[in-house]
């Protein structure tokens, strides 16, 4: 079973219409597919009932061939869990399936289908991705687009339009509040969960205690208590529109459970809610290469050392390398301080400082310094 994850509008449709293209280029009859998509409004009513979807895929099934069922935005199949599971298990399927909300593989699902599912996060396109359509762009110009409008898909067919590209935006961050995490909630204050959404947007890089939360939205006119804001906060996460970097203890080897750091999955939604305010391009620069990181490694964390911090931990089958992540170094303390916490961390794992800036290579006692749109446009994730 292959389930496909992601925020809303990063492109989980379009990949599963390419497997399927891709079935058919192979000689798969097209009779052998079939494929819900239980947002399109062409599909039967009845078949978000997932006992009806099962049985119109059991009777449908190819004899003694490969029956490949796609059945995309999953979260809205009543009895979900035993649907999905009951599918995995036909003899002669093999399921596909998508969700724009964490909560459609719970636990409990997860744990009927150990070791018969892989799934695939989908982010927006990476600044590589967009980088090779834009041929006309020289590579600092692509970023400067990409830190400004991000990398969902659709995106680059409104051109340079900015204000349809900022509206774009907005309604893809309206539909993950008002399809993903309002309606997963007991009870909900919009206007709260707007606010608490504006604030996360607003804080990227920053380490998030939820009495912060709480205090600042409470000072500010916005009464809300602190089990609230965490239930808020996590529904952000469950549908992907924010993923956490949990702090880990790199001399204890340990992770650490408080005050982890947030980033958007897109850098253009930021500037889409919140126009240019307050916005520091040293956390935007953070955000993007968290991003690239959960491309290219399997787990990305924060580093703690002592009283200092490492931007990121990202490690993979070979272990972890790690990353500093700065706007500009050329101020020497600001290099001296950036590089402190490098050369300090104890064995002989890879570590790199990331800049904004255009100065070129250059190696400080084994730390190489490279430049953010260099690294980004790399095969390999040095």
């Amino acid at each position: 079973m292959k389930v496909v994850t992601g925020v809303r509008r990063s492109g989980k449709s379009t990949l599963l219409a390419m497997f399927q293209a891709e079935l058919v280029a192979n000689g798969v009859e097209p009779s052998r597919i079939m494929a819900f998509n239980l947002e399109d409004p062409d599909t039967e009513a009845e078949l978000r009932d997932g006992l009806a979807l099962y049985h119109k895929v059991q009777t449908g099934l190819a004899h003694q061939k490969t029956t490949y069922v796609f059945v995309d935005e999953a979260q809205h199949l009543e009895q979900l869990e035993r649907t999905v599971a009951g599918l995995a298990l036909l003899d002669g399927v093999e399921l596909f399936v998508t969700g724009s909300n964490s909560g459609f593989l719970s636990r409990d699902l997860a744990t009927r289908l150990t070791g018969r599912y892989v799934e695939l996060n989908v982010l927006p396109l990476s600044f590589a991705e967009l980088a090779g359509q834009a041929q006309a762009a020289s590579p600092a110009e692509a970023f400067e687009r990409y830190l400004m409008f991000g990398g969902f898909p659709y995106v680059e067919r409104l051109g340079t339009d900015e204000a349809m590209i900022r509206e774009y935006l907005n309604s893809v961050i309206d539909a993950v509040l008002l399809k993903d995490v309002a309606p997963r909630q007991r009870s909900v204050n919009t206007a709260v969960l707007d606010s608490v959404a504006d604030f996360m947007f607003d804080n990227i890089g920053n380490p998030a205690s939820i009495k912060r939360i709480s205090d600042t939205l409470t000072s500010a006119g916005r009464k809300i208590g602190r089990a609230t804001v965490e239930t808020y906060v996590d529904s952000l996460v469950g549908a992907y529109l924010l993923y956490p970097a949990h702090r880990y203890d790199i001399r204890g080897k340990a992770r650490l459970s408080t005050n982890p750091k947030y980033y958007l999955v897109d850098p253009g939604l930021r500037r889409a809610r919140l126009g240019s305010r307050n916005a520091d391009s040293g956390h935007l620069l953070e955000n993007v290469v968290f991003l690239e990181l959960l491309r290219r490694f399997d787990r990305v964390a924060v580093g703690k050392l002592d009283a200092a911090e490492v931007d990121f931990i990202a490690e993979n089958s070979d272990g972890p390398h790690y990353f500093q992540v700065a706007a500009n170094v050329d101020n020497p303390d600001t290099l001296a301080r950036e590089l402190r916490p490098l050369a300090t961390i104890p064995g002989f794992s890879p570590r790199t400082l990331l800049v904004g800036d255009h100065a070129g290579r250059a190696t400080y006692d084994g730390i190489p310094r490279i430049n953010v749109v260099d690294w980004l446009l790399a095969d390999q994730g040095t």
